[in-house]
């Protein structure tokens, strides 16, 4: 019979025994290749230098080219009872980036100290982040006893310190215990050096920790990795790819896709180079064929129709931890990877500040500094699909880009109204209306050698849009191109004639049905040049959320006179290099394939 698997994670301020607790539980395990201790050893002596069993760790993975299955952030070891994964975090960075991200999981943790150096301040910080992450299962190693004689009131000392720090932070360890990692002292068996302790060793506190109980009875999601559409040998499948969050699925069921509400249910269960099976479960990485084809992209997260729905908006408060060379700062843009989705996002306001190593908070502060924890409401750039974390905890998580670097993360505690929200709701019941066509658009991609998309030039009065617009237009027809040009008045004095009243509200039920006609258009698979004066970020908003597709805004004209964020500036009016950027750009999107 297969025995559990569990991963544990191991942290702890830097030198406070890691990498020998690590080392001492690989060796004592008997989970290192044969030979190989007795091999460092003799590299040790051969250099004149003690042997450690942190040396074990780095003689591994100079090895990983051989096979041995250890790399810089697993390495694994057995007990009768399991196959355990012990999951290395050697800096913060790499820790949030494995745990939020989801490229590994911990089901428990040990939070290491130094007996002589007591609490230090990655003590604190990394039982903030475990804190964060929801990880309740901890047990305080409190290690090199050696170094203080076994000294029980030392232990307590640090003990005690330490657990006054936790329960400000929520978190009750299951267990606290006195170790010499160098000296094998309590480790696999008990120690006879501390009398005074009759609890257990670290092997059996592993064993004592309870296994996640699969996450089968929650809601199902599975963040929509891609999409694949297959053509050789008379293969037309549409698989929708993931890998399974929580919940289980099965052929037949409706299934509803957030943030674009749009349903389809399941014909297949595949999984590669086999049968398709009848059932999919938390953990697998599947595909889905589709009874009704439906257009969805990567990023969106599928759920069951009747089940729990996820939560959807533009605007979130968020718990963060802060850990960027550079202040987190409202008003500059980042990108927010959540599941499979990476958007556009700004802080829009810190709530307030805490420092991870003594709690003190700052609701003054505008900024979040590195290694400092901050409640903060975000604001993206397009609605986005999650979990709150008392909810499901892995579809709450997220993380934070910075100049190409993940620089923080954190979890979702609340969704916020933002101005989409009405639209958001109609634009879903419109998804679950639409009547859908027996013509998919990959097969009108195909018919007409081109990608569907719109683009939008604007900029101000007198600038030449309308007749770059229709130069592009004529050029992109010679070019064999499906497309067609629509100006602003066209649409005003037609589907929009009610709405000519030059208020607020008519601006934005103007610019919500040019969007609705837009995707009509595009829908049929069709290239739409559109020119507008002087679009907003809010209207840029209104439209994304009508059309639930990329689209391309160019702004004509010397100065950018409003917020909207343009894909490309054109500031002269010589026709042929503008059409000619035009094109390089829709190659570089694959709306068409040459320029």
């Amino acid at each position: 019979m297969k025995k559990e698997d569990m991963n544990i994670v191991i942290v702890g301020h830097v030198d406070h025994g890691k990498s020998t607790l690590m080392g001492r539980l690989l060796a004592d395990t008997d989970s290192l290749p044969e030979g190989k201790l007795e091999q460092v050893k003799e590299t040790c002596r051969r250099n004149s230098k003690p042997f450690e069993y942190a040396f074990l760790l780095d003689a591994l993975k100079d090895e990983q080219a051989q096979g041995i299955t250890i790399d810089t952030a697993r390495c694994f070891f057995k007990t009768e009872k399991r196959d355990y994964i012990i999951l290395d975090a050697p800096g913060h960075i790499e820790f949030l980036k494995n745990m939020i991200t989801g490229a590994s999981r911990a089901e428990a943790a040990l939070l290491m100290i130094d007996a002589k150096e007591g609490v230090q301040e990655n003590s604190r910080r990394h039982a903030y982040m475990l804190s964060m992450l929801g990880i309740r299962q901890i047990a305080v190693v409190i290690n090199k006893m050696d170094l203080v004689d076994y000294d029980q009131s030392v232990y307590e000392r640090v003990k005690t310190e330490y657990l006054e720090f936790l329960k400000k932070i929520n978190i009750t360890p299951k267990f606290v215990l006195p170790v010499s990692s160098f000296m094998g002292e309590n480790i696999v068996k008990k120690s006879d050096k501390m009398p005074w302790y009759d609890g257990m060793c670290v092997l059996e506190v592993l064993d004592e920790f309870e296994c996640e109980q699969p996450h089968e009875d929650q809601p199902f999601r599975m963040p929509v990795q891609d999409v694949y559409k297959f053509t050789r040998n008379g293969d037309d499948r549409r698989i929708v790819a993931g890998t399974i969050e929580t919940g289980t699925i099965r052929p037949g069921q409706e299934v509803v896709f957030y943030p674009s509400g749009k349903r389809s249910h399941i014909k297949n269960i595949e999984v590669f180079h086999a049968d398709p099976i009848e059932v999919g479960r938390p953990g697998m990485a599947i595909g889905f064929t589709m009874v009704e084809q439906i257009y969805i992209t990567r990023g969106e997260l599928m759920s069951i129709a009747g089940e729990k729905a996820p939560q959807t908006s533009s605007r979130i408060a968020a718990n963060i931890f802060w850990l960027g060379k550079k202040n987190l700062t409202p008003g500059k843009t980042y990108f927010l990877k959540i599941g499979s989705e990476k958007v556009k996002m700004e802080v829009e306001k810190v709530k307030g500040v805490i420092n991870s190593s003594n709690l003190d908070a700052n609701e003054e502060q505008t900024s979040v500094g590195k290694n400092e924890v901050a409640e903060c409401i975000l604001r993206t750039d397009k609605p986005i699909a999650f979990d709150l974390v008392e909810d499901i905890a892995g579809t709450s998580r997220f993380v934070i880009v910075d100049d190409y670097e993940i620089a923080g993360g954190g979890i979702i505690t609340a969704a916020l109204e933002d101005d989409e929200q009405e639209l958001r709701e109609g634009t879903m019941l419109r998804n679950y209306k639409w009547e859908m066509s027996e013509i998919s658009v990959e097969d009108r991609m195909e018919h007409y050698a081109q990608r569907p998309n719109l683009i939008v030039l604007t900029g101000p009065d007198g600038t030449g849009k309308k007749k770059l617009a229709k130069l592009l237009e004529r050029e992109l027809m010679n070019c064999g191109r499906y497309v067609y040009y629509m100006g602003m008045g066209s649409y005003l004095y037609g589907v929009g004639a009610d709405t000519k009243k030059a208020d607020v509200q008519n601006h934005k039920e103007q610019i919500r049905r040019f969007a609705e006609v837009a995707n009509l258009m595009l829908d049929a698979g069709m290239i739409l040049i559109v020119t507008a004066t002087g679009l907003t970020q809010s209207d840029y908003k209104i439209m994304k959320t009508v059309m639930q597709r990329e689209f391309e805004v160019v702004w004509v004209g010397n100065e950018v006179t409003t917020d909207i964020s343009a894909d490309m500036h054109l500031a002269d009016k010589d026709y042929e290099k503008s059409i000619y950027k035009i094109k390089n750009m829709l190659k570089d999107t694959g709306t068409i394939f040459k320029a």
